[in-house]
């Protein structure tokens, strides 16, 4: 008897469901472009190594190229296209928008969607290879240059953006915490 190697699957995208019929070694990133045209998470390296697929899989960042889509399955996962509240775009956008944090733009949507998990990280005081105390009492680490660079490593631009990507993550940080921007 030979197993099944494809299965009807239910992904939770945005807030909304969609079903679908998938092999079982499709990636969330083909199904998501491939099958349900969200074409804003971007195929890069293919490889998760260049972070342009990073899409937020129950709120932490993930990259859709490694993860497939059967197990993405019950999970709630968000791309670019969810980001935005209807026309107001989410502080990492608007960020991302005033300070020139994008050249071609072809990264932008993997930045942005890890932007908005390492902010959430940080806030909730997870430490990072560039954090010097990371002692539980020693509290949140300030959100400076390096760590926003160390949390954000992950992603590439193949433009050389990183100077905006880096300030426009602590304005948005700033903003959604309430505090100043450090970078």
């Amino acid at each position: 008897m030979a197993l099944s190697t494809s299965s009807a699957i239910t992904l939770n995208i945005n807030g909304e469901k969609h079903s679908l019929p998938v092999d079982h070694r499709t990636t969330l990133l083909d199904a998501l472009r491939e099958r349900l045209d969200l074409t804003g998470t971007k195929k890069g390296c293919d490889q998760g190594q260049c972070g342009a697929c990073t899409v937020l899989i129950d709120g932490r960042r993930a990259v859709s190229c490694l993860q497939l889509a059967v197990a993405s399955e019950g999970r709630e996962i968000t791309t670019i296209e969810g980001v935005a509240q209807g026309d107001q775009l989410h502080p990492v956008q608007q960020a991302f928008l005033d300070l020139d944090g994008y050249q071609c733009g072809y990264c932008t949507p993997g930045q942005v969607c890890s932007a908005i998990a390492v902010i959430e990280e940080h806030a909730a005081g997870w430490p990072s290879a560039a954090t010097t105390d990371v002692r539980p009492e020693a509290g949140v680490p300030e959100l400076s240059a390096d760590e926003i660079r160390e949390r954000m490593s992950g992603n590439l631009c193949r433009c050389g953006a990183y100077v905006s990507i880096v300030q426009a993550v602590a304005r948005a940080a700033a903003e959604t915490q309430g505090t100043e921007a450090v970078a």
